[in-house]
């Protein structure tokens, strides 16, 4: 029997989750993210309870976590930026090496761009360093494809990175399937 995996919305009372998971993320993997591990350890509980509280509720920026039989295995954020064209962004995902293979990933991105989609997005950006040919091939595999953009990683300024689109498909499209 495989575990059931769902998603979920961050709430407002789950700083001490949300602090748990990016620490954990950035043990495994402090290259894959904006924050240092330091950052985040150094931070005080109550900018994480505030993350979670915000990110609850705000109908621009959401977390999304993943679950495992009921535990906390995972997460992502999804926004949309302040720009005029008010882009949607999937970002700061991470999933439990442990339970990678039960494709947690790929439902937190369908979850975080759907959240998005229903908000009005019609495409979803990702930025993914060029370096990371895993998270690269893992986007790629879900249907994101370069833009053509590129921008150095801000912790590391002699690495690129490369923004991701992947278009949300109409109603129509759907049902044309």
């Amino acid at each position: 029997m495989s575990p059931s995996l769902t998603v979920r919305r961050i709430t407002a009372d789950q700083g001490a989750v949300f602090r748990e998971l990016r620490t954990a993320s950035l043990r495994e993997a402090p290259y894959a993210f904006g924050a240092t591990l330091e950052d985040a350890l150094s931070a005080d509980a109550a900018s994480f309870d505030a993350t979670a509280a915000d990110h609850a509720v705000s109908p621009s920026v959401g977390t999304f976590i993943l679950y495992t039989e009921g535990h906390p295995a995972g997460l992502i954020e999804a926004h949309f930026d302040d720009t005029a064209a008010r882009r949607a962004f999937v970002c700061e995902l991470w999933v439990a090496p442990a339970v990678r293979h039960l494709r947690g990933g790929e439902l937190l991105v369908d979850t975080a761009s759907s959240w998005l989609a229903n908000a009005g997005a019609t495409e979803i950006y990702a930025w993914v360093a060029d370096a990371n040919r895993t998270a690269m091939r893992f986007y790629e595999a879900l249907g994101f494809g370069s833009t053509g953009e590129h921008r150095r990683v801000e912790r590391a300024p002699e690495q690129l990175e490369t923004l991701l689109v992947r278009h949300v498909p109409t109603t129509s499209q759907v049902f044309q399937q």
